[in-house]
């Protein structure tokens, strides 16, 4: 295997995106992206696309060729990767291994989604074929409530408050402040969390992602196209690991682990050579709070069960145990869904290069972990600084 460098990477700020469309976002970003490497377009050998709900929600399919297009590349190889939330992370994934399998020497991953001009009914029947649509759709279940049915037999398995859980987003606020691509870079109690209208019960509204448009772009290249180019990078893809569960909850054998993430995490912890506790920061896909607690547990922070401690206990704030999700993560600094993974391992890249807006100091490794539905797909991503 090939060894796989990220070269930059570029983003838009999360938000509600009127004037933009899909392309427009997506070529903002990538354009950044090719800048900031010192990279041009026209130098990609191919172009991997993320995003989970273009057909549904803006009618438009074959997003390979669109951005190729708009990209001013046409020719280039070209293709759209869905994995529902997990499609960011996923399109990572199917990037590294191009380039770590010697097809490609030089290719362009990124993410997008626009979301915040369709209507709430649309965007609900986008995410729920995030689960199987024919069998769970069907009863008339929405995502949040799926999630809501995890939130409440966790907090009765293992006796937890709802406000040490409701924390992560109080948590995620506080470093979103000084994200200048956050969607909501502002502050909150945890009083204005609990005292958020019911979305589904538990859930209240501000512990939920929120509907967002975005892309997010890097540049991937292997370890032959930087010498021929003469670029010393700064950081490479030390491991990425996907792995997958059954698709609904009901088919599970427990509802507070996603086994998909303690299978990828494994993978990715194995390839890359590392354990937990070499992890120097980490961006999770928090889409509910109760995620980000699970999370930190399944990925081999805490027991089963106690990963609500580690917030309460500031194990996670940036000069702490296991700094996460420094950028706000999902529930602030936003979710453009098929973007979100890429996101994230930028948000990684960022850290690991010094240039973060919440800086960790000398991080070494670093991890994003992408989701997909409610833990029917999981990708583990690990990246590490250039020595």
């Amino acid at each position: 295997m090939e060894k796989v460098f990220v070269l930059g990477g570029g983003v838009t700020k999360i938000g509600e995106h009127w004037s933009k469309s899909l392309r427009d976002l997506f070529v903002e970003a990538a354009l950044k992206a090719a800048k900031n490497s010192n990279i041009e377009l026209r130098d990609m050998e191919a172009v991997y696309v993320g995003n989970m709900s273009s057909g549904e929600l803006q009618g438009q399919e074959h997003l390979g060729s669109l951005m190729a297009t708009w990209l001013g590349i046409p020719g280039v190889a070209a293709v759209k990767v869905e994995a529902a939330c997990a499609s960011g992370g996923a399109v990572f994934h199917q990037a590294y291994l191009a380039v770590a399998s010697g097809v490609y020497d030089c290719v362009l991953v990124g993410g997008v989604e626009k979301m915040t001009d369709a209507v709430v009914h649309d965007v609900t029947a986008a995410l729920i074929m995030a689960d199987d649509a024919e069998y769970t759709a069907f009863t008339g279940a929405s995502f949040v409530g799926l999630n809501a049915l995890v939130y409440r037999y966790y907090m009765e398995k293992y006796g937890v408050k709802q406000e040490d859980i409701a924390l992560f987003s109080v948590h995620d606020h506080k470093y979103a402040a000084n994200n200048p691509y956050a969607q909501y870079p502002f502050q909150v109690s945890l009083e204005k969390v609990l005292s958020s209208p019911l979305i589904a019960d538990p859930i209240r509204l501000f512990e939920c992602a929120p509907i967002g448009d975005g892309a997010a772009a890097l540049i991937l290249c292997s370890e032959r196209f930087a010498k021929e180019s003469g670029i010393k990078p700064e950081v490479e893809v030390a491991a990425s690991a996907l792995a997958t569960d059954t698709i609904s909850l009901v088919d599970r054998d427990d509802l507070t682990t996603l086994a998909a993430t303690v299978k990828a995490a494994k993978k990715a912890y194995k390839k890359a050579g590392v354990e937990p506790r070499d992890i120097d920061v980490m961006e999770v896909h928090d889409a509910f709070t109760i995620l980000g607690v699970i999370h930190l547990e399944d990925l081999g922070f805490a027991e089963k069960g106690k990963g609500w401690r580690l917030v309460k206990e500031g194990e996670i704030e940036k000069d702490s145990k296991i700094p996460t999700n420094l950028s706000g993560g999902l529930k602030a600094r936003g979710h453009p869904v098929g973007a979100t993974g890429v996101y994230q391992v930028y948000e990684i890249y960022q850290q690991l290069t010094g240039t973060a807006p919440n800086q960790v100091g000398k991080a070494e490794v670093g991890l994003a972990q992408s989701v997909g539905g409610v833990g029917g797909t999981v990708v583990v991503n690990i990246l590490r600084r250039v020595r």
